[in-house]
Parts: structure tokens; sequence; C-alpha cells
């Protein structure tokens, strides 16, 4: 008796080892983080994309990123748009942002500048810097809407106050100009 109960207790705790010792998708995002950040780019693609199949939407943001930039996979615009597009629809500002960019810039998507600004108008909404600075881009220049230098240097205004230099530099900019 004494010893099917150490071999029911060995069995029970091996089987739920690999349970407790899962790691969850937002842990698997923060080590390819790490990766990435020690330039392991493969080892951060492998992690970021667990991470996005495990439901953290940073993740696909992240794999969307290496996507974009080619970092441990092939360079591949239209996956980083569906990448960035799962994580924007599920509320990652930086997600918006990032495929705003390809909208804007006609990669892995047909150029539309419409779509860029939506996609802008999330992630500055959602407290994104650089989304708030490409939606003041857009006024400045015209693109997608009526050239508006006043609404640029709001936007360009917000992007500073999120702590974004560029931003701070085009409200100057605009500022000395006189809008």
């Amino acid at each position: 008796m004494k010893y099917k109960s150490l071999l029911l207790t060995a069995v029970f705790s091996f089987t739920l080892t690999p349970l407790v010792m899962a790691e969850s998708a937002e842990d698997l995002f923060y080590q390819g983080v790490n990766a990435y950040k020690q330039g392991n780019y493969t080892q951060a693609a492998k992690l970021s994309e667990q991470a996005c199949n495990g439901g953290y939407a940073q993740g696909c943001g992240a794999l969307g990123v290496l996507y974009d930039n080619g970092q441990g996979v092939k360079q591949n615009y239209a996956q980083a748009a569906k990448l960035y597009e799962q994580a924007c629809n599920s509320g990652v500002a930086q997600g918006c942002g990032a495929l705003g960019v390809l909208y804007h810039n006609g990669q892995g998507v047909k150029q539309n500048y419409a779509q860029a600004t939506k996609l802008y108008e999330q992630a500055c909404h959602g407290g994104y810097a650089k989304g708030c600075y490409n939606l003041g881009v857009l006024y400045d220049n015209g693109q997608g809407k009526r050239q508006n230098k006043s609404t640029a240097k709001e936007y360009y205004g917000k992007a500073c106050n999120l702590g974004y230099q560029q931003g701070c530099d085009a409200y100057k900019k605009l500022n000395i100009k006189g809008y």
C-alpha cells in the first residue's frame, strides 16, 4: 500500500509538472523582448509567435515588427500587416500605429491615406505618441485630409506631451510659423 501511494504521488506530480511550469503567453512575450534586445531575432520571432498564438496581442504586434523589419524571419509586409491588425483589433495602440504606417506607405497593403488616418487616430487616442505624430504629418502634408496646419500642430503637441521628441520639434516649427 505504501509503495502504491508513492507511485501515485510520483505519477501525479510528473503529470502536473508541465501544467505548473507552462509559461503564460505574456511571459513568452517578455522573453521575446529580451531575446530581441540581445539581438537574437530568430528566438524573438519564435517566442513572439508563441505569445501571439497564446492570445497575447502584444506578441502579435512584436512578431509584426519582426516581419516588417525582416529580423529573424523573411521580411513580409503583408504578414506584418495581418499581425498588426490582430494586435490593433485587440486594443494594442502600437499595432494600430504600425498598421497605419503600412497603409501610409503602401507596404503589404494598398496605399490608403484614409485608412492610415483612421489607424493613426486609434493609436493616438490609445496613447501612442508616434500615432499622434504621424496623424500630424498627414494633416501637415494634406495627405488623405485637407491640409490643416493648426490640426497638425495639435497632433504634434499631443505627440510631444506623450514624450515624442519629433512631435515637439514639429510643434515648435509650426508655432514659429504662426500656426
